[in-house]
């Protein structure tokens, strides 16, 4: 397996740090900020002399020097008290280059210990619309997804469909207001039921809100919901066979929202699929007294020693009968942990639902649903704001749909796009195919690029643009150099081995060789935006070099060949995290 380059450099710096009877890890190498000191630099120098009890410049010399009995390093020096500076030969770069540029994954699954990893995200809901709360969970949740593949996990993806509790019932009462001679309202028609489903995504969307507010008005109504939500759950033939009609509809049009934003899940399952484990769970839980009644409802109680704030317990099943959408949870991770036998569990929600997972995961671990050492990790995120700083509203102070979003950024980027003159250059169904891919990135770009936990603003016109931290930007990037390697195969200009000459060129391969650490450190910390600032980087530096250097006008024709090499490279690993981020690169621009 190729070890990444800071890992390789670790391990020689290590080894002499042992050799002088200190611990390896004194050796630690990390990207120098001051490049004009040094590609490198390794401070161990000064934590090693408190325990050895020596001045740290005098150790920091004897690394030096058997550093430079490697043959490694074309330069090594001394700054401050004992900091070690260091420089790598070209003949090691030109090698570790090679070895990058034949793995898929350039290194990044070195250090990294497979794991199965269950990724819940997306979680829309029966008869509602895909809203822009749903867009930071999905483009999030698929880039984890990815990422994680990418290291070499073993991923499920569960999109935990909304399809069970109050709002199916008041569905149900609602449709049978509106449509009292549908064959599931009798409790002795055990069907067959029609195939066809009696209302459409659309009625849906406008059925939910109506029954919502008749519910607040109406008790008698709310009360009639509640009952038919018990009976679903129960099993009732007519209500279970317009469920499914219901669920059946709305997952056909959630499938075009993810389409559109590139997610892909394994499983489909919602709280429904915990239904029939939620009355064995309940026994067991009551038998082994983790379980009690508070108030007529039945409870776990998941306040820990050293708590600092008030911590309720987890309400498992209300007094009239009726579970929780913390009941659903419990039983998920249970039927989980049966069918996976997972490492990890990571939930891409709304950072507000902060409480409730941890009522959930204490409760898991306390009723041993899931295996002790199973990680449970709610991944939280910031709300998407429109200018004025406030979560993202309609016009009429409305919820903004998904689709709707999605819709808006591809016109944007039809706009910028023809603005660029590509218009005259690509026929429509290719310039649509341009305009769609822009759009896309633009969007997941600007979420994915800030900080998960940060609110940031919605602003079409600054994401779409094809300059600065943006999606488009990148995607240019990527695009100008299949332009350069596609001039240079009908030139007969072949690629070949590298012979660096430049340091422009020594800087772009220190950034393709960064891309371990980038994609650990975002995995471990479940933060997508450390990969966008690699890319970012990464174009920077490829800009820098393309400045400089000479591709296709170098009349030398080694270091020409070298040249092409390292564009295809680039290009490549380029075009691999932004599909990390779910962005997918045009052909041409």
């Amino acid at each position: 397996m190729t070890a990444s380059l800071l890992n390789q450099l670790s391990s020689l710096v290590g080894q002499v740090f042992t050799e002088m009877d200190l611990e390896p890890e004194l050796g630690r190498v990390v990207i120098s900020q001051r490049r004009e000191l040094g590609q490198f630099q390794c401070n161990g120098a000064l934590a090693a002399a408190k325990k050895a009890r020596k001045n740290p410049r005098e150790i920091a010399e004897n690394v030096v020097q058997a550093l430079e009995e490697t043959g490694h390093f074309s330069e090594l020096s001394l700054a401050g008290p004992g900091f070690i500076n260091m420089s790598l030969t070209d003949q090691y770069l030109s090698d570790h280059f090679k070895a990058l540029s034949s793995n898929a994954q350039f290194g990044a699954r070195d250090g990294h210990k497979s794991e199965k990893v269950i990724l819940d995200f997306g979680g829309p809901n029966v008869a509602k619309a895909m809203h822009v709360g749903h867009l930071r969970a999905t483009i999030i949740g698929e880039s984890l997804r990815r990422l994680r593949e990418f290291l070499g996990d073993s991923v499920v993806s569960d999109v935990h469909f909304g399809d069970w509790g109050l709002p199916m019932g008041l569905l149900i009462k609602e449709i049978e207001l509106t449509k009292p001679d549908l064959p599931y309202f009798d409790k002795n028609n055990e069907g067959p039921f029609p195939s066809e489903s009696p209302v459409t995504v659309d009625e849906l969307q406008e059925l939910y809100p109506s029954a919502s507010a008749r519910s607040k008005e109406d008790a008698a109504f709310l009360e009639r919901a509640r009952e038919a939500t018990f009976e679903l759950q129960q099993g009732h033939a007519g209500y279970r066979a317009l469920w499914q009609h219901m669920l059946d509809v709305s997952v056909a049009e959630t499938k075009i929202d993810f389409d559109l934003l590139g997610a892909h899940f394994t499983e489909w399952n919602g709280e429904a699929d915990t239904n029939e484990l939620i009355p064995p769970m309940l026994e067991r839980l009551k038998s082994e007294n983790l379980s009690e009644l508070s108030d007529g409802a039945t409870v776990v109680r998941v306040e820990e020693e050293g708590d600092k704030k008030e911590m309720p317990p987890l309400i498992l099943q209300k007094s009239d009968g009726a579970v929780m959408y913390g009941t659903t949870d419990l039983a998920t991770i249970e039927m989980r942990e049966a069918d996976h036998k997972p490492d990890s569990i990571l939930y891409v929600v709304d950072a507000r639902q902060s409480l409730h997972f941890e009522q959930v995961f204490r409760a898991a671990r306390k009723c041993g649903s899931t295996r002790a050492d199973v990680h449970l990790e709610h991944i939280g995120f910031g709300t998407v704001n429109g200018k004025d700083g406030k979560p993202l509203k309609t016009r009429d102070g409305g919820v903004v749909r998904l689709r709707s979003l999605i819709e808006d950024a591809i016109e944007e980027a039809r706009k910028v796009v023809n603005e660029a003159g590509m218009d005259e250059k690509f026929d429509a169904g290719e310039l649509e195919d341009i305009a769609t891919k822009v759009g896309i990135a633009a969007i997941k770009f600007a979420d994915l690029s800030n900080q998960r936990m940060s609110n940031y603003v919605f602003d079409l016109e600054r994401f779409t643009k094809f300059e600065g931290k943006t999606g488009p930007y990148q995607m240019y990037a990527a695009v100008r150099i299949k332009s350069m390697l596609r001039k240079a195969e009908e030139q007969s200009l072949n690629p070949g081995p590298l012979q660096i000459s430049a340091d422009a060129e020594r800087n772009l391969i220190l950034a393709l060789s960064q891309l371990p650490e980038a994609a650990h450190a975002a995995a471990d910390k479940n933060a997508p935006h450390i990969l966008c600032d690699h890319v970012y980087t990464l174009t920077q530096e490829f800009n820098a070099f393309y400045h400089d250097c000479h591709v296709l006008g170098e009349e030398d024709e080694a270091i020409r060949a070298s040249r092409l090499t390292l564009c295809a490279v680039t290009l490549k690993q380029i075009e691999t995290v932004l599909h990390l981020l779910g962005i997918d690169v045009p052909e041409r621009m």
